[in-house]
């Protein structure tokens, strides 16, 4: 099959492109935590994150929706969730299966965390082994590998723990975990990684203490529920933006674009080329958010 690709055009126009996954997945688990009733605009209706409402609706938790990004959960607190009846399945999502892992972790019952074949291969030492540093049992296949069998009713404790490598999923899971543990739990990041869970749980009311390269929770607080729009994605957004900069005459504005600041490589990589491109009118709710025009 031959492609001909041939210059010339513009792109201008306003544009908001789907949500960020990150923060969908965490809206969804913190909403379905906290007490009262939190309403999400903007959600990403994608597969991933399907696949975490419907572990949250097998443990018990009410959410109406999503309706054209829009979603209602009637939060159960953090020690509100009930027995899944069948296997938790994660689909593809890795995010969806480390960050649960660490909540379940904390849990007074059972449960198994599946996924796809493609998931089914991924390792998931680098949660297993510190959340079992804090009191957990969780069993895995050979290798470390899912399916994930977390046994309740252990009582976790905080730990220190230094990442090997860092990973914003490794650190979200020990965070979560670290609500239900006795304690402090600090987890301290070789590398800067983005960091919606420490906002988002501050959004939703929890004390998260930041010091450098370290994060720090204390276990006993509550989440209180919030209202959320979640921005639109920077990696769907980065297409658009390189589009616009390449194309002579352009002008294009892309609306609502969550530019925490460990994701905004891709716009200071085209200032420093030259692209025209500016960052209007920023706001913070649970995350960052803002307008981004080129």
């Amino acid at each position: 099959m031959d492609y001909q690709v041939s210059a010339g055009g513009v792109l201008s126009g306003r544009l908001r492109v789907a949500g960020d996954k990150s923060i969908s997945h965490r809206s969804v688990m913190l909403g379905s935590l906290a007490e009262g009733v939190t309403h999400v605009t903007g959600l990403l209706e994608g597969e991933d994150v399907l696949s975490t409402l419907a572990a949250f609706r097998a443990m018990g938790v009410l959410a109406k929706g999503p309706e054209q990004g829009r979603l209602t959960i009637q939060g159960v607190g953090l020690h509100g969730l009930r027995p899944p009846a069948q296997p938790l399945d994660m689909g593809n999502s890795g995010t969806a299966m480390r960050l649960m892992a660490g909540i379940l972790a904390g849990q007074a019952f059972d449960a198994v965390l599946t996924g796809d074949a493609s998931l089914s291969k991924r390792p998931m030492k680098r949660v297993s082994e510190p959340l079992s540093q804090m009191g957990a049992r969780i069993d895995t296949n050979e290798g470390g590998r899912p399916p994930l069998r977390i046994h309740g009713r252990h009582k976790l404790r905080g730990i220190d723990y230094k990442m090997p490598v860092a990973s914003a999923q490794v650190k979200s899971a020990l965070l979560l975990a670290g609500l239900y543990a006795d304690g402090d739990t600090v987890v301290t990041e070789p590398a800067p990684t983005r960091d919606h869970t420490e906002r988002m749980l501050r959004g939703f009311g929890y004390d998260v203490q930041v010091e450098g390269a370290r994060v720090r929770v204390r276990g006993g607080g509550k989440l209180t529920a919030c209202d959320i729009d979640v921005p639109a994605d920077i990696s769907s957004a980065t297409f658009f933006l390189v589009g616009a900069a390449i194309s002579q005459g352009s002008e294009l504005v892309l609306e609502h674009v969550g530019i925490n600041p460990t994701r905004i490589g891709v716009i200071n990589i085209l200032k420093l080329m030259g692209a025209d491109l500016s960052i209007e009118n920023i706001s913070k709710q649970c995350a960052p958010m803002h307008r981004c025009s080129v």
